[in-house]
């Protein structure tokens, strides 16, 4: 894996072409380390790729089949790994964009999934392939998904393992859009661009909310949206924010 700072940008490239990216366990600490390594104060995005033709093809069968292990310690190397990618990419105060520049399969189907924004080349093709070799949807899967897509599809994926073309998972909301392969990276650009221009600390603040509320009722959801108001509300960036309205300016957040 392939990690570097680019004028306010972490970008991460999977870096095992020759397995079409597939995550090992090796693969799944490091980028849940280089996740948790964004800072809003250093980074406005954070862009996750894979080099050559894949995205990822998921887990690493063959890491699969030499794996000897019992339920305990596979509990602990899961959580571990995977489960803590999943908590990492949910809970980074900086926006996430997934530039989908190949297949995603499995486990990278979901790290795509995990990111706040997702752009896939029109050739990519995605599957949720975990029930092909005897799993379950992990990498947040299982709950992630009925979020993006709805129940009743998350369960044709989870079921099936079907594999399905770009565009259908831009139509289901698995991604924001698909494009053409050489539009990706003008696409991505223009989305960081526009974060960059945006308060990071605002968004962080944003997504924690979002995130927190899916599980709770309305009334919960409301009181904790206002807790976490009242602190974008004491932020420099709501003084400047508003500063540059009444200025007639645009604003210049940190």
């Amino acid at each position: 894996m392939r990690v570097e700072d680019d004028d306010g940008v972490l970008r991460i490239t999977f870096d095992r072409p020759a397995v079409l990216n597939a995550f090992s366990t090796e693969t799944a600490e490091e980028l849940a380390e280089a996740v948790a390594s964004a800072s809003p104060d250093d980074h406005h995005a954070v862009v996750l790729t894979g080099e050559g033709d894949a995205f990822s093809a998921g887990g690493d069968i063959q890491a699969m089949a030499e794996r000897d292990e019992g339920p305990s310690e596979a509990y602990d190397r899961v959580t571990e790994t995977f489960g803590r990618v999943v908590e990492e990419m949910l809970e980074c105060r900086v926006p996430t964009v997934a530039k989908v520049n190949g297949d995603a399969v499995g486990a990278g189907l979901a790290v795509a999934a995990l990111a706040d924004f997702a752009y896939a080349t029109e050739d990519a093709t995605f599957s949720c392939a975990f029930v092909r070799v005897g799993l379950i949807p992990d990498t947040g899967g299982t709950f992630l998904l009925p979020q993006l897509v709805g129940l009743r599809t998350a369960k044709q994926l989870a079921f099936t393992g079907e594999f399905f073309p770009a565009e259908r998972a831009a139509a289901i909301d698995l991604i924001n859009e698909a494009v053409p392969a050489e539009e990706l990276d003008e696409r991505v650009a223009e989305t960081v661009d526009r974060l960059s221009r945006r308060p990071t600390r605002t968004i962080g603040l944003a997504k924690r909310a979002i995130h927190e509320n899916l599980g709770r009722n309305w009334s919960a959801a409301l009181d904790y949206e206002n807790h976490v108001q009242v602190q974008a509300y004491t932020s420099e960036a709501h003084e400047e924010g508003v500063s540059a309205f009444l200025e007639g300016r645009d604003p210049e957040f940190d």
